[in-house]
């Protein structure tokens, strides 16, 4: 039975791209199933918004005032819930927000 093929997706700021990436690919995130190839994933730059509520510790902005940010998003497979789970964990490691933005998804292949 071949293993399960999730996309993990989050949004960083770009001060932060470089370490949250070494870290999930240390995790084993960015590799297909039968490929010689690692590190893979796909970025693309937009902006991020958000206000801190009043218990928020911010890396960013100010408490109740609403913050923009460049960002990046990055997409990148894992193979086996196992590297998902690690690869979550080494996100919200290397991330320097309270709560990353972040989603992961099943990949279901048609072909």
């Amino acid at each position: 039975m071949a293993a399960t093929v999730f996309r993990l997706v989050f949004n960083v700021p770009e001060t932060h791209l470089a370490a949250c990436k070494a870290a999930i690919f240390a995790a084993g995130a960015g590799r297909y199933p039968n490929s010689n190839y690692t590190e893979c994933c796909w970025t693309t730059q937009g902006t991020g918004q958000f206000r801190p509520g009043d218990a928020a510790k911010p890396h960013l902005g100010t408490v109740g005032e609403l913050e923009y940010v460049p960002e990046v998003r990055v997409e990148t497979p894992c193979v086996g819930e196992e590297v998902a789970r690690k690869a979550i964990t080494a996100l919200r490691t290397a991330h320097p927000y309270e709560e990353p933005s972040y989603q992961v998804y099943r990949v279901e292949n048609l072909f």
